[in-house]
């Protein structure tokens, strides 16, 4: 059993929260089932479009909406169904991302030491800036490919790589300056002392 602090700005005491190893299954659960459910549909959409003109994608991996556009017949429902699954998966957990943010924060003002709101505003930006690192391209990509039929195909390739590669990239970066040691070694590479 995990436990955890949480502060209350109505009693304006701390409160003890319990996440147990049900609550931890149940939500992961959730997770997989709706992400499971909403996305295999994809394969069966795919099998009954007919495919005449090439069988080459250009792409750098093997994207739905790649494939879709391939096809010789109309496209408009199953693109519609695609953008649905892309804003209640991405759309709807960034919603209640914010939605989060917005209780951390409330929280957040009601600490009691100036040092604990700079640490939790340490931890909450890190998290902010790997959110906005994953979301950003990942929505551009939805939505361009759905939406932006006039931006052409190295654009959609580019930010499709961006969406797949930079996120786990930057994100030891991102949560390695907040650990001192590691700041302090970058810093001593990026700008040595002259003897």
């Amino acid at each position: 059993m995990t436990c955890a602090l949480e502060f209350s700005p109505l009693n304006r005491q701390c409160q003890t929260a319990i996440l147990t190893h049900s609550v931890i299954l149940g939500v992961g659960s959730a997770s997989f089932l709706r992400g499971t459910l909403l996305i295999s549909a994809h394969p069966f959409l795919l099998r009954w479009l007919p495919f005449c003109r090439t069988d080459i994608i250009a792409h750098t991996y093997c994207e739905f909406m790649a494939l879709v556009k391939l096809a010789c017949a109309k496209t408009r429902v199953i693109r519609t169904y695609s953008l649905t699954v892309a804003f209640l998966t991405g759309g709807l957990d960034f919603l209640l991302i914010i939605c989060s943010y917005i209780l951390i924060l409330q929280a957040m003002f009601h600490l009691p030491s100036k040092d604990a709101l700079l640490e939790t505003l340490g931890t909450c930006g890190s998290q902010i800036c790997m959110i906005l690192v994953s979301y950003t391209p990942a929505f551009f990509s939805f939505l361009t490919h759905r939406l932006g039929h006039h931006i052409a195909p190295h654009i959609h390739i580019f930010v499709a790589n961006i969406y797949i590669l930079v996120p786990p990239m930057v994100n030891p970066i991102i949560y390695g300056v907040k650990t001192k040691r590691i700041r302090e070694k970058v810093l001593k590479f990026l700008f040595p002392l002259k003897s």
